[in-house]
């Protein structure tokens, strides 16, 4: 398979690759589908070569033109011979951008010069152009679904017989946090504030610190995994800022600038991603013929820990954004 890849690639990008080896899925870094490989081309560049499994291309234009824009911090992908983002093969993207190196933000130390140069960094994409196709900003209709969804499954009753580990698992922590799931679902079942559409600006749509790669300089930090988005208020992406610590947003916020948070769009933005962060994991955690045991052991991990932070995050939904939401950059 590599040898066709290193073929396609050079054929479609003119990138001629000297060696091709695969990431193992789960190390992919930028959390996108599909095959994931390291390339080093005979100039001695590296580039990760992804062959997509489908889905929206909306991630691949918002990269590209991000990165063609200038914002620092994006390693946008190749263009095609045809000027296209990407390529097609065997019904399938192909895609070519630079590799860059760094630790996981989710995993190494963020130091507050990391937090300024992502805020410097959300800040150019929000100023970006948007770019065509994009969709709009997420709501948390279909996220509420698949909550239900999965909270029919969980409790269809105590004498339904649960032989997997890990769905009992999951089951037992369902029931636990069932009250601070149920008011988020009502949360989401609430009319949008009349203001919730807002200015749209180019949105990544989930820049928390497991997207961010923190480079070898002390302000320097790239933004990956872009195929979430969207044409959108700011508040869709600042939302994920707002439950940082309150000198990790102080940093951010010295690099990104003043701004002014409308409340109503950080509660709608606030509901859409916590349920997000409860239904996806969850989701995962009962694909067991989908996916290995120790992948699906992760998302349960994952689950756990979102439903530690549900209550808070309920609590927040009801009473609005009144913590530091509106203007939170440093006075001065």
């Amino acid at each position: 398979m590599e040898e066709k890849v290193r073929r396609w690639v050079r054929a479609d990008f003119g990138v001629g690759l000297a060696s091709l080896d695969e990431v193992p899925r789960g190390a992919g870094r930028d959390g996108g589908a599909g095959r994931l490989w390291h390339g080093r081309g005979e100039d001695g560049a590296g580039y990760a070569v992804r062959l997509g499994a489908g889905g929206p291309a909306a991630g691949l234009r918002a990269a590209g033109q991000a990165a063609a824009h200038g914002v620092p911090g994006v390693p946008g992908p190749l263009r095609d011979r045809r000027g296209q983002w990407w390529s097609v093969r065997t019904g399938r993207r192909l895609s070519v951008r630079p590799w860059v190196e760094g630790v996981p933000g989710g995993t190494g130390p963020v130091e507050p010069g990391h937090w300024r140069a992502f805020g410097r960094l959300l800040a150019a994409v929000h100023a970006a152009p948007v770019p065509d196709g994009l969709p709009p900003a997420r709501r948390p209709g279909p996220m509420a679904d698949a909550v239900r969804a999965v909270d029919r499954w969980l409790l269809r009753g105590p004498g339904v017989e649960r032989h997997d580990p890990l769905e009992r698992a999951l089951a037992g922590l369902w029931r636990e946090m069932a009250g601070p799931i149920g008011a988020l679902l009502a949360r989401a079942g609430a009319p949008p504030p009349a203001a919730e559409p807002g200015d749209p600006v180019l949105c990544h749509g989930d820049p928390g610190p497991g997207r961010l790669l923190l480079g070898a300089g002390a302000e320097e930090v790239w933004l990956l995994g872009w195929s979430g988005a969207v044409r959108a208020p700011r508040e869709q992406d600042l939302v994920a800022v707002l439950e940082l610590t309150p000198d990790q947003r102080e940093a951010f916020f010295a690099g990104y600038g003043p701004v002014e948070l409308d409340p109503g769009r950080v509660e709608h933005f606030r509901t859409v991603r916590a349920l997000e962060e409860l239904a996806v994991p969850a989701a995962r955690v009962l694909d067991r013929a989908g996916l290995p045991e120790p992948e699906r052991a992760a998302a349960l991990e994952t689950v756990r820990q979102v439903l530690a932070r549900t209550p808070e995050r309920a609590d927040r939904a009801s009473a609005g954004p009144s913590r530091g939401a509106r203007d939170p950059s440093p006075s001065g």
